[in-house]
């Protein structure tokens, strides 16, 4: 049906992914790392539990969208590696 994916956890898992790891790139020390990413990975889990919890989505409906969104991100995260790595720079 139209409700699969779920475009709100899609959709929060690219944003909220990406723009965790863009700002993990950019704290220092390995626990702030880890927060930054929790956070964003917190919040991206808070609105696809909120679609269910409105009962607008299924269980599978919602995993989807994660998917999706966290494949999306983590493509994203890997292209920005690879320009970062041939321009010179390890981090």
């Amino acid at each position: 049906s139209t409700s699969f994916p779920s475009g709100h956890a899609m959709v929060s898992a690219v944003v909220y992914m990406t723009l965790g790891t863009l700002l993990a790139r950019e704290v220092s020390g390995l626990w702030s790392k880890f927060y930054v990413m929790s956070v964003a990975i917190i919040v991206t889990g808070l609105v696809g539990l909120s679609r269910l919890y409105l009962g607008v989505h299924w269980p599978t409906d919602v995993v989807a969208g994660w998917a999706a969104g966290a494949s999306w991100a983590l493509a994203w995260w890997v292209i920005a590696r690879i320009i970062n790595l041939e321009n010179g720079h390890n981090s």
